[in-house]
């Protein structure tokens, strides 16, 4: 499918009300689009768009007319109320990184993705770019939707990119392309490995020779030919970081996951001409991210984290490698195919606490490898924590909220999780101690 520079004559339908699809309403609304239909298949947003059945019918109507259909990061094709139609346009959509893509031919940009470790490492890309007074911005999955930056003086773009986003889009041309690591993730959602591998790779499909492109993982690049992309490829190896790793001197770094992340962004360095004395000062400022691996603080021999952006047993089980004498709070919705596998990581924990909505689940593959309790809220699970710490003034413990799972079942989110557990520790340290 080719597309024009000037969308502005084309029609579109947006199916999909939240952030992204907003701001691609603000975008066409404050570039004169007048052409476009919209829907949500979310009642309360409807209300709030007044969106009734006579606009429904329009909308239904629109999707075998329009020019361009483009879906909000998330929606399913397979499960939204019209599957059918939409299926049936396929070759019609697109997403809003398409549209900034397509609206930007000479934008330099970065895009990041990778199961764990985007959203930190394309703060710390950011932050080593704005170090070295190269002006960045970033946005995308994390903070602002790409068509609400701000593009004045000319920026390198840094884009964290979901699989939901890549699964639909056509358009996406990195100057630099990053696939951080591949684990199972949102397979109910893609239905198959295959296909959440080939969202990811989507980032290095139509790169040019002048592109590079970054990836460690050597089976992935045997089984999808990487040399049939036109990229230059760059294999991240991370005993090149490990040779400048002792000299950053940050606590926030200090981490074992984020030894992938920034050998990453030490090979993004070398290629972006940033010298390593350089990248090692710059990263000795960088602050860490709330809810990842965000250590709140250390007291009566305890230190406390919260780790409510591991939403699987692979981004978990950095925490509990890093510690030892772990109360750990696990649970939540559990990922499907993901698997809890201790092996030498038992013995780091004291004991677990299973909060949740699926505490069944956990349950099941907790038994007889560690000592657990069904807890079912994160009140709960920090209440019998804490006494157990009174008992145990002499012995260093972690207090650890790293569930391995989705947080919905009883949260809007990770954060919200993540502040609910940063103010229950507030709170049950002013009452213990």
């Amino acid at each position: 499918m080719n597309l024009s520079r000037d969308l502005s004559r084309k029609s579109f339908a947006i199916y999909g009300l939240g952030s992204t699809g907003r701001s691609v309403i603000k975008y066409f609304n404050r570039n004169r689009f007048k052409n476009y239909v919209i829907w949500d298949d979310d009642k309360d947003l409807r209300r709030t768009w007044n969106l009734n059945k006579k606009k429904e019918e329009d909308f239904i109507n629109s999707l075998n007319l329009v020019d361009h259909i483009i879906v909000s990061p998330g929606v399913d094709l397979k499960k939204v109320k019209y599957k059918k139609i939409l299926l049936r346009n396929k070759d019609k959509i697109i997403t809003d990184l398409d549209l900034f893509y397509i609206l930007n031919p000479k934008i330099k940009s970065i895009v990041v993705t990778g199961t764990n470790g985007k959203s930190t490492t394309c703060k710390i890309i950011d932050h080593l770019l704005k170090k070295n007074k190269i002006h960045s911005v970033l946005g995308g999955n994390i903070g602002k939707p790409i068509l609400s930056l701000n593009l004045k003086k000319n920026p390198l773009v840094i884009i964290e990119a979901s699989s939901f986003q890549l699964s639909y889009s056509k358009f996406v041309k990195p100057n630099y392309a990053l696939i951080l690591n591949i684990t199972n993730d949102h397979l109910d959602w893609h239905g198959s490995m295959k296909k959440y591998i080939e969202a990811k790779f989507k980032i290095f499909s139509i790169q040019k020779k002048d592109d590079y492109a970054f990836i460690n993982d050597k089976k992935l690049l045997s089984i999808y030919k990487i040399k049939k992309y036109a990229g230059k490829i760059n294999f991240v190896r991370s005993k090149n970081f490990k040779k400048v790793k002792y000299k950053i001197n940050n606590h926030h770094l200090n981490y074992q996951a984020n030894e992938e992340n920034l050998s990453f962004v030490f090979a993004l360095s070398k290629v972006l001409k940033i010298t390593e004395k350089s990248f090692v000062k710059s990263l000795i400022s960088f602050k860490g991210l709330p809810h990842r691996y965000e250590i709140l603080f250390r007291k009566k021999n305890t230190v406390y984290i919260n780790d409510s952006k591991a939403t699987s047993f692979q981004a978990s089980s950095f925490a509990l490698k890093s510690n030892e004498n772990i109360f750990w709070i696990v649970g939540g919705m559990p990922k499907t195919g993901d698997k809890i596998i201790l092996k030498n990581l038992k013995n780091k924990i004291i004991k677990a606490y299973i909060i949740g909505n699926y505490m069944g689940n956990f349950k099941k593959q907790l038994s007889g490898k560690v000592d657990f309790q069904l807890s079912k809220t994160l009140n709960n699970a920090i209440d019998s924590i804490f006494k157990e710490i009174k008992n145990n003034k002499s012995k260093k413990t972690t207090v650890l909220l790293s569930p391995a799972a989705a947080s919905y079942d009883q949260f809007k989110n990770f954060e919200e999780r993540g502040n609910q557990f940063k103010k229950l520790i507030k709170n049950y340290d002013r009452k213990y101690f």
